[in-house]
């Protein structure tokens, strides 16, 4: 096995939506850069989704989007989430405000890698990263992998762990001087698998996403790419016992009359994250993007537009620290602001319902789920925030009656969601305020645990 050594401007890690959006960006701003995927190209694009996109993303101007549209959304009808009841079975209907869209997460992911490569970005298949490279004061300097047999190091000025959930990364590089978030455990992710399943005939819920609560505080999804290729999976928290997420999967679609004579045509599972952004996603010549630093949200459909919007976000603000061979954590700092800011403190709040969620049943949230009037419910969801006026509230007083208890609990969270919220609005512009930060944001856990009762997840 011989040794060899490339230069590039910038690593990435990683060929998903983030590593794709990273290199993309840095090559268009007239950067070096190389992707760095451990599976043959063949392979690209391969990875475990719920295919579904809400509403109207918009993805950064850096790929050809309508191209990317044209090929890969293949479902841009969804109007609608249908919520099942797997006790009663009843199902609650929500309406979107607008329609999203479910795509072929594999051609979708050749897309990107197709426009990556036309930007100017080099991609190394076949790469299989196994270290980090650091300096004597701590600076990430590049990776080293082996491709086609060889070991190869590959130096740059900033890496990008574009790598996913629980990245290699993370695990390989002494980060413990930085500002980056090492505060991360399995426990704070989901295990999920899916199958893509083609039935004979044209399913009556083209037009939704699907969502039927299991234990564990998981759920199914049923996804429609097309009225008869459907995108069926589920995941667990994996604060709860394991469960065999295959033998359940087949279990619901047994009982499902759509799925009789039904062919699967491909199946893989994923570690997701199911927790609140990286406090920092930041380093001395390292930034973490998409799932690996938690800029996801696979239950609400954020998980495609919030990787993408990292990536690029955190190549923006790289550009000139690169060219100027200044790729401190204080000169790289505006890009954790700029995501905690936007899309984080959304999902941060939403970690908060989350997390009350583990001290309850899942019979109990699926009945409190059910009598909840269904804009609320969404809003909860997607933004991390309820409100209704005192008629809706009457009626949801008067639905909900033998769960009081449990909901002037929520309640209590849906104020410290709000406060969360604002707090975040002031994620501070320089790392030199950001202890203070920490401080005043984990006062406010320490209230919804107290008030929640849930055991503490950081």
């Amino acid at each position: 096995m011989s040794a060899a050594s490339d230069t590039y401007d910038i690593v990435v890690v990683g060929a998903g939506t983030a590593g794709a959006f990273a290199a993309s960006t840095a090559a268009r701003e007239g950067l070096d850069a190389v992707i760095l995927e451990r599976k043959p190209e063949a392979e690209a694009g391969h990875i475990a989704c719920g295919d579904a996109i809400k509403g109207k993303s918009t993805f950064p101007d850096v790929v050809d989007r309508e191209y990317l549209r044209e090929e890969s959304f293949t479902n841009q009808r969804i109007s609608r989430a249908v919520f099942e009841n797997p006790a009663t079975g009843e199902e609650l209907d929500v309406p979107f405000g607008e329609s999203g869209a479910v795509i072929d997460r594999k051609r979708y992911g050749e897309v990107l890698l197709e426009e990556t490569e036309r930007a100017g970005a080099d991609i190394h298949y076949d790469t299989v990263v196994q270290d980090v490279t650091q300096t004597d004061s701590g600076r990430v300097t590049g990776v080293r992998a082996e491709r086609d047999g060889d070991v190869v190091t590959y130096e740059a000025e900033l890496t990008v762990d574009a790598a996913g959930a629980l990245s290699i990364l993370q695990d390989k590089a002494d980060l413990d001087d930085a500002s980056f978030d090492t505060n991360v455990s399995y426990s704070q992710f989901c295990s999920a698998y899916r199958e893509i399943v083609e039935v004979p005939e044209p399913v009556d819920y083209d037009d939704a996403i699907v969502f039927k609560p299991t234990d564990e505080l998981g759920y199914l999804w049923y996804f429609p790419r097309t009225g008869t290729e459907i995108n069926a999976g589920l995941g667990f928290q994996m604060t709860e016992p394991p469960m065999k997420l295959v033998e359940v999967l087949k279990r619901d679609m047994r009982g499902r009359p759509e799925f009789e004579g039904a062919t699967v045509t491909d199946k893989l599972g994923a570690a997701l994250p199911t927790r609140r952004p990286y406090d920092s996603a930041v380093a001395d010549g390292f930034v973490a993007v998409g799932d690996a630093a938690g800029h996801v949200n696979p239950t609400t459909g954020g998980g495609i537009p919030g990787a993408a919007k990292s990536a690029h976000w955190a190549i923006e603000r790289a550009v000139e620290a690169v060219v100027d061979g200044d790729v401190t954590e204080e000169r790289l700092w505006s890009y954790n602001a700029d995501v905690m800011t936007d899309f984080g403190k959304r999902f941060a709040a939403m970690d908060v319902y989350n997390i009350w969620g583990t001290a309850h049943s899942v019979d109990e949230l699926t009945e409190i789920v059910t009598a909840l009037p269904a804009q609320q419910l969404l809003n909860a969801m997607t933004k991390g925030e309820t409100s209704m006026g005192l008629r809706l509230k009457l009626k949801t007083l008067l639905d909900t009656y033998g769960h009081w208890d449990t909901l002037w609990e929520l309640h209590k969270v849906r104020e410290i969601a709000g406060e969360l919220k604002d707090h975040y609005d002031a994620y501070p512009e320089r790392a030199g305020g950001f202890a203070d930060w920490l401080t005043e944001r984990d006062s406010l856990m320490d209230e919804l645990y107290e008030v929640s009762g849930a055991d503490p997840k950081y």
